[in-house]
């Protein structure tokens, strides 16, 4: 299935703005500062109206819902008419009969129709009834507020401006099936509001149960900007979502929707990974999304116990790379390559995801536009060394950063969109950290990262203490490329070693944790003795060099 990127811009209050490649279409747009302005100058915006005087707008069409009880039309619709020459305004009747006593000229002037008008290459539209606050009728039987229903390419997105949910509007929509996106409003009536002179419409859940009822694949959510004091949060929209497993994606102010069905790769790179592979793959199977697909391409690496059998039972496809070739960054570049889908979801073959929700939370900022590269949390495995359980803490904390400052990301639990990939690929010269150094250069190019608390994995490591220090002195080689500025002597080695073996011991007192001061010194004493050897390691790696630390015993 084709899938559509369109971007969107949030405009005021229930106002956005679409930008197909045929059309640019507004709904509502800039609607409404009237309050503030008329009477209540106390009442601002979270989000400011964004119209600016003499400036042109890209507007090929403009909806207009209904006529708008906050009498801001006559201060914003002649000047939006003035910005936006090439413009013409949809309606129903009641406003267009308005909008030609405002001076706006009758060939500029479209009746929104119910039957299905083309307006524009692979763009046709539909008038719905809507309800503000009760379904009403003109004298010649026509609706006076209306939603819209837009069919791009055969994907269905509904506009509903202001509505409050009537049994009508749920039957008219559910007969024009599937709908893909709905913009809906989540912003309740209540007695104060109403008091200032403010009319609101569905409260956060009665939205939520409109959606489902009606099937929709995401929810844009608008309206919640309407005034600071007055507004439902962000927040409070997002953990009524989480705590009714709404079964639809939610957006709030995104910069772009798709359309169409999405498709995730996982890529897993795998040597004799068979301890936990059944385990991981049997949880990405039970994955649950809102209208996600996936695959799985595995990249094996010469696996002698029953990988492959498992790889094969669970349906993956399998890559095979020779031991010779192998690297880090080319093994996850033959993956990528041969992946089919939009998003690269990248995880090794001993990390578990810790629930259903994982591969949905994890892409959902790339399917949101607001990051390229993401990363999700990892929690310490039994078989994990306390040490490690405090690096899980120390750079997997339990809140999120969506985006986040810097470059810092780990392959062991993340996504990055195909096209990013495309562009940058990994560097397949790395002994390590081929993830920070893709993400290095995305940054510097004004890309964004995110990390993802929710979409967590657990990471389990039962490694040899040669192979602890082993993989922390690859780290430190790779460290080299990616920040040639970072220098550790030998005094800095010890007194790392001596400082975090007394912060373990403080948090293994304070956690109720036995275990031994041997254990902790050992693991910190490989993890920086390897560290100081791999920063001060400057020479290009021989094929026996690469086997000991790509194939440590």
């Amino acid at each position: 299935m084709s899938n559509y990127r369109i971007p969107v811009q949030m405009l005021g209050q229930s106002g956005c703005k679409l930008s197909f490649p045929s059309a640019t279409i507004y709904l509502d747009p800039y609607l409404s500062n009237s309050v503030q302005v008329l009477d209540a100058p106390d009442l601002e915006r979270l989000i400011p109206i964004p119209i600016e005087p003499g400036k042109v707008t890209d507007a090929d069409f403009i909806f207009i819902t209904h006529e708008h009880l906050d009498h801001c039309d006559p201060h914003t619709l002649p000047l939006i008419a003035a910005a936006s020459p090439r413009a013409k305004f949809i309606g129903p009747a009641t406003v267009l009969k308005k909008l030609q006593n405002w001076d706006i000229a009758e060939d500029r002037l479209v009746l929104a129709q119910t039957d299905w008008l083309p307006i524009a290459k692979d763009i046709k539209i539909k008038a719905t009834p809507a309800a503000h606050l009760d379904i009403e009728y003109d004298e010649n039987g026509n609706w006076t507020t209306i939603g819209y229903l837009i069919d791009y390419a055969g994907e269905k997105i509904y506009l509903a401006g202001d509505t409050c949910v009537k049994q009508e509007i749920i039957d008219a929509l559910k007969a024009e099936a599937p709908i893909h996106t709905a913009f809906l409003p989540v912003n309740e009536h209540n007695f104060y509001k109403n008091r200032r002179g403010i009319v609101g419409n569905m409260s956060v859940r009665e939205s939520f149960l409109f959606a489902q009822e009606i099937g929709v694949q995401q929810v844009v959510a608008v309206h919640w900007d309407m005034f600071a004091i007055n507004s439902v949060h962000p927040d409070e929209i997002r953990l009524i979502h989480q705590v009714t497993k709404a079964p639809f994606a939610l957006l709030i102010q995104p910069t772009h929707i798709i359309l169409g069905g999405l498709t995730a790769s996982i890529v897993i790179r795998t040597l004799n990974e068979a301890k936990f592979l059944d385990q991981l793959l049997t949880e990405i199977a039970a994955q649950k999304t809102h209208g996600l697909s996936h695959e799985v391409v595995l990249v094996d690496s010469g696996s002698t116990d029953d990988t492959l059998k498992i790889a094969e039972k669970h349906g993956c496809r399998i890559l095979h790379i020779k031991r010779e070739n192998f690297s880090f960054g080319r093994s996850l570049n033959m993956g990528c390559e041969a992946a089919v889908g939009d998003f690269l979801v990248i995880t090794s073959g001993h990390c578990v995801p810790t629930d259903e929700h994982w591969l949905q939370k994890l892409c959902q900022p790339l399917i949101d536009g607001i990051t390229e590269y993401t990363y999700g949390r990892q929690y310490a495995g039994p078989e994990s060394k306390f040490s490690e359980e405090r690096i899980f803490a120390k750079y997997f904390p339990a809140e999120s950063k969506i985006p986040q400052e810097g470059f810092y990301c780990n392959n062991a639990n993340s996504a990055l969109l195909k096209s990013s990939w495309a562009k940058y690929r990994f560097d397949e010269e790395l002994t390590g950290l081929e993830d920070m150094e893709l993400a290095q250069r995305l940054v510097k190019d004004g890309g964004k990262l995110a990390y993802v608390a929710d979409a967590g994995v657990f990471h389990h490591h039962a490694e040899t203490w040669p192979q602890v220090r082993r993989r922390f002195e690859r780290e430190a080689i790779a460290l080299q490329k990616i920040m040639p500025q970072v220098h550790v002597n030998l005094w800095d080695t010890f007194r790392y070693i001596l400082s975090s073996v007394r912060r373990d011991r403080w948090y293994a007192r304070a956690d109720g944790v036995k275990v031994s001061v041997a254990e902790i010194f050992r693991y910190r004493w490989n993890q920086y003795i390897g560290a100081f050897k791999g920063n001060q390691s400057h020479k290009r790696m021989s094929q026996l060099e690469k086997e000991r630390y790509f194939y440590p015993d």
